[in-house]
């Protein structure tokens, strides 16, 4: 079977384990039946903006062109960084756009990846957000009505806890024994006074487990920044990334808008 047309991030069902599906142009692959199978991707020398669909030479902000960074509230500081969004001040790119994505319900969050870390995703993006990353077990710490304040207590817990996964990490780790509700209960104590009347009472863990059951010392990330195809057996995928039996691994949310071709065999 074969394959051609613009990538971007797969998309995931919340299974055991999580279910994956990468669009490719107007087809969808079940990529969990790919598992086992040898695969090969062949980047086609295109990139288009995932926006709005020109062909750009570079990718800037995982698949849009330089306008569309420049210009779209997608790519606005306020996404990477929500501690700077200010909509809620009525300062934004688009406020319509807001809205709808940072003007709603957030919620700060603990998750083991490789380690702990907090983040921040809408109430919309749950559970994908922690599935994108790859966790093990994820806890809702915080809840607030819009993205900055989510952002400002995302801050004052970086001081304890990093905001970064560790992808060699996230792939390795197989389990874990850390206590999601005993590392709430712990930073819920160092947290400011004037943020803890968002504390979320939902102590529910959200467990995952993904279609990877190899043990792997080491691995080597591939891209097309430097190779034209990436080829191999498909032993599994975490995150958004496909694992290959030789160690390879590809991130797929990395190369959105990449023009490849897909087949299996």
């Amino acid at each position: 079977m074969k394959y051609e047309g613009n990538i971007t991030k797969m998309r995931s069902e919340y299974a055991y384990p999580v279910k994956y599906f990468l669009s490719v142009g107007e087809d969808e692959i079940n990529m969990n039946s790919l598992i086992n199978k040898q695969l090969i991707i062949t980047y086609q020398h295109k990139i288009n903006c995932i926006h709005c669909g020109a062909e750009t030479n570079k990718s800037f902000h995982q698949g849009y062109c330089y306008s569309c960074f420049m210009s779209t509230p997608q790519c606005d500081a306020g996404v990477l960084r929500p501690e700077l969004d200010m909509s809620h001040e009525g300062i934004s790119r688009d406020m319509e756009w807001a809205k709808k994505n940072s003007l709603i319900d957030h919620y700060v969050y603990l998750a083991i990846t490789g380690g702990v870390k907090v983040g921040v995703t809408r109430h919309t993006q749950i559970p994908t957000r922690w599935i994108d990353q790859g966790a093990m077990k994820a806890i809702r710490f915080a809840k607030t009505p819009y993205r900055n304040l989510a952002g400002q207590i995302e801050v004052d817990l970086k001081q304890h806890v990093s905001d970064k996964t560790n992808w060699s990490k996230m792939l390795k780790s197989k389990g874990t024994d850390l206590s999601l509700t005993k590392i709430k209960e712990e930073l819920s104590d160092k947290l400011l006074p004037n943020f803890k009347t968002y504390l979320s009472l939902n102590n529910n863990i959200e467990i995952f487990t993904y279609p990877f059951e190899y043990q792997i010392d080491s691995f080597n990330t591939v891209s097309f920044e430097n190779i034209e195809t990436i080829s191999g057996k498909l032993i599994g995928i975490k995150g958004q990334y496909l694992i290959f039996e030789n160690g390879n691994v590809f991130n797929i949310r990395k190369h959105n808008g990449y023009l490849v071709s897909i087949e299996t065999q």
